[in-house]
């Protein structure tokens, strides 16, 4: 069971109630870290499910990437376009501090619940749209997941250019976990903002600027200038494994030479540039070969002074030394008895707590605690919004 708001002392956020509509990803991870933060937050998921249900592996009737975004949450179920759906939401936005959503722009209006309606119930209300491309716009309309976001943003391009790859999608949700932070960040602003004006409001987050904004190569690109820039880094097969050494080749040459002395450089003067080049990365190749123990790796490395890391699989990632000593991968309840790892909150602060408090709940699992704890109403009450189909019974499969 969560440690829901009031019942989280010592957590920033705790006593801040958000009603989170959003599904997959980019709105579900801003309510995970909130929630990770204190708040009360309380996932309203439609009928059929977040899409989300159907991704990963199955515990306890719960699939990995609902339970990796959504952990620590409630969760109610409510069928927006049911007869009585709009007043139930109302009354719980009366209550609510924040409210995210990640439908496309017309969604929530069509169903009487865009900004204006919400706002005529409280005033107070921070709500958090994200979608593919804004409010308004020329493309307000089009359907956005990340990799659409990946690709108007010029990423793949760039990908597919400095790789010598074919275009295809990068291996992380990079658009949707950009606009979700941005968008924590817009939050935590706008309730500061909130104490001293006493006026809530709407914030636009729009993907593609949230990726481009977020894009330290762009530059690089908008001026024509990645000649400018650092060689890329390079991996190189060692005797124990695969690393990535983050240095330009050229400064790596240098300190291997020059500076550690660890090759006596065979080029002369007199090469073909490409020759020298080729020769030289053949001879960084036999020396990287020839580091038979991660020992070695690090003393040499250590000696280059050079930043370098393990290329690994991500599926060992628990045993990384500093995520396996900050604790970065936990353990939680899996709903059957056991445990299942989950990434921790990255928040550390020094005189309040964060962290993951709970696992994610089925389907409607809290539609009565919920209702009780934000609106009072009784359990006849709850009853009849079940029987009239406002509300969902907990369902505990995942959607197939």
């Amino acid at each position: 069971m969560s440690e829901f708001a009031g019942k989280a002392p010592g957590y920033p956020l705790a006593g801040l109630k958000v009603l989170d509509f959003s599904r997959v990803l980019a709105g579900p991870f801003a309510g995970r870290m909130l929630c990770d933060l204190g708040a009360d937050v309380v996932k309203v998921e439609p009928p059929d499910g977040d899409i989300t249900r159907i991704w990963g592996a199955v515990i306890g009737n719960v699939p990995g990437y609902f339970a990796q975004q959504n952990a620590g949450k409630r969760n109610i179920s409510i069928d927006l376009r049911a007869t009585g759906a709009r007043e139930l939401v109302f009354d719980l936005v009366r209550q609510a501090d924040i409210l995210i959503e990640n439908y496309r722009p017309d969604v929530m209006p069509r169903l009487g619940l865009g900004y204006a309606d919400l706002q005529a119930v409280n005033p107070r209300l921070i709500m958090l749209s994200i979608s593919g491309f804004g409010q308004g716009g020329p493309e307000s309309h089009k359907p956005a997941y990340a990799p659409i976001v990946h690709a108007e943003a010029g990423l793949l391009a760039r990908q597919a250019r400095r790789g010598n790859i074919p275009y295809r999608d990068l291996p992380l949700s990079v658009a949707d976990t950009n606009a979700s932070l941005h968008g924590l960040v817009a939050l935590l602003a706008a309730v500061i903002h909130r104490a001293s004006t006493g006026v809530g409001q709407h914030i636009d987050i729009a993907m593609i600027d949230a990726t481009v904004v977020t894009d330290d190569q762009l530059h690089y690109d908008l001026e024509r200038s990645e000649h400018t820039g650092p060689l890329r880094n390079d991996t190189w097969e060692t005797g124990v494994g695969p690393i990535l050494v983050s240095a330009d080749f050229r400064f790596l040459w240098q300190r291997c030479t020059r500076g550690a002395g660890f090759i006596r450089d065979a080029t002369t003067s007199d090469m073909p540039l490409d020759e020298k080049i080729a020769t030289r990365r053949a001879m960084m190749a036999d020396f990287m070969a020839g580091l038979d123990s991660w020992e070695s790796v690090e003393k040499a490395m250590a000696a280059m002074n050079i930043a370098w890391g393990r290329v690994r699989d991500p599926a060992t990632l628990r045993d990384q030394p500093t995520v396996q000593a900050r604790g970065t991968i936990i353990e939680v309840d899996d709903r059957a008895g056991g445990v299942r790892p989950i990434p921790q909150s990255p928040y550390r602060f020094s005189a309040a707590r964060s962290g993951v408090r709970g696992p994610a709940r089925h389907r409607g699992e809290d539609n009565q605690a919920v209702l009780r704890d934000w609106l009072g109403i009784t359990d006849g009450a709850i009853a009849a919004l079940l029987s009239a189909g406002v509300l969902c019974s907990a369902g505990d499969e995942p959607v197939s």
